[in-house]
């Protein structure tokens, strides 16, 4: 399966982690040194900036994506003061989620969020298909077969027929949607089209993860959920894939794979609650990460006839600055090889299921990447992979 185009979307406006962070104490915070020990947590985050459909532009003017683009990329891929001043003197806003008014309150109903989430969600999707349909050798009209991903957020008609509305795919097209499976979901959505491009030697899929994770802003002091508020953002990402019997131009999915760790269940959960969706991140996930992801992956690769040494680029999914560096221990790298997943985090923050593919989009514009290895890790706790050559 030939990877024919991609395409990623962020939402309009974003926001500086500091201005984040004073957000968040005013939501999660109860006395001067919780205050503190959030901005600490935030400042180690890993991230410099973060898109949100919650936000707002509060003046007629606002910093444009492609504005904070160069000016992240000016910076070697972080956040430059003067960055950080341009969103503070064309400020953006956030009205969604009011100051907590008692510890008791919860802030926005779950059905309140969703209903956010089905305003915003179908038109990010959107803006990354229409760019990787642009890039690819197909128009809309030619997709055969739709894969929507997404774990934020639910509604019907869904995220599928949305974007089959707003990008001219054909009624008929084939759909199947992946959801709440969390930040691997994208990989997943690989492996359901590679199974699919084998019963059809002339497929063409259009794969499209969204994500708007800042809706689940959590509101008081719970140590773990006040992490996840300091990493996730909002982002949208697509790919299109045509079975390889194609004229053979493009890197090609190879294979996937799937384990789950034992004795794992616990570290980390992803729940429906009544005032949004819940995360929770054992702090041990980092360590048993560090034990279990080397002999997994070697044993996967060696079916391929490869090993770690072999693989020359790494998508690595960036749950956080603490899972990246235990990801480099386990495989022992040597080099920068995790340069480009923080570099994701820090311009975008973790974004879920497109994270990957906007790390995937970054490493193939480099020279002599392949193969690459594309990992991400969910509750389970489960990693998932794909290998591209």
């Amino acid at each position: 399966m030939i990877i024919d185009g991609l395409g990623t979307a962020t939402p309009t406006h974003g926001i500086s982690q500091s201005s984040a962070a004073r957000i968040a104490q005013t939501l999660c915070c109860d006395n001067p040194k919780q205050s503190q020990l959030l901005s600490i947590l935030y400042q180690r985050s890993g991230v410099n900036y973060r898109h949100s459909v919650a936000l707002e532009s509060s003046e007629p003017r606002s910093v444009s994506d492609r504005s904070h683009r160069v000016a992240v990329q000016a910076a070697g891929g972080r956040v430059p003061a003067a960055a950080d001043v341009a969103v503070e003197t064309q400020p953006v806003r956030q009205t969604f989620f009011p100051p907590a008014s008692s510890p008791e309150d919860c802030g926005p109903t779950t059905a309140q969020r969703m209903e956010l989430y089905e305003r915003h969600a179908g038109r990010l999707g959107a803006q990354s298909v229409a760019k990787a349909l642009d890039q690819s050798s197909c128009n809309a009209g030619d997709i055969d077969h739709l894969i929507t991903i997404s774990c934020t957020g639910f509604y019907a008609p869904g995220l599928d027929v949305s974007i089959i509305n707003r990008c001219g795919l054909s009624p008929s097209v084939g759909r199947t949607h992946i959801g709440f499976m969390g930040c691997h979901g994208a990989l997943n959505g690989l492996r359901v089209a590679q199974s699919l491009s084998q019963s059809n030697p002339r497929l063409r899929v259009l794969l499209c993860a969204v994500e708007l994770c800042t809706l689940h802003q959590q509101y008081g002091w719970h140590p773990e959920r006040v992490v996840s508020n300091a990493l996730f953002a909002d982002g949208a990402a697509a790919l299109v894939a045509r079975t390889s019997s194609s004229p053979p131009s493009g890197p090609k999915v190879i294979a996937s794979g799937s384990t789950i760790l034992p004795d794992s269940e616990d570290l980390m959960r992803w729940r429906i609650g009544d005032h949004g969706f819940e995360m929770t991140l054992s702090p041990r996930v980092p360590t048993v990460i560090r034990q279990s992801l080397q002999p997994w992956l070697r044993d996967w690769l060696a079916k391929h006839h490869l090993a770690i040494e072999d693989i020359r680029g790494w998508a690595i999914h960036p749950g956080g600055p603490k899972i990246l560096q235990a990801c480099g221990d386990a495989l022992q790298f040597q080099r920068d090889e995790l340069s480009i997943s923080r570099s994701i985090l820090a311009e975008y923050g973790n974004m879920s299921s497109p994270t990957v593919l906007f790390i995937l989009q970054r490493l193939l514009q480099e020279p002599d990447r392949l193969p690459c290895v594309l990992l991400g890790f969910g509750p389970g706790l489960s990693i998932e992979a794909a290998l591209i050559g």
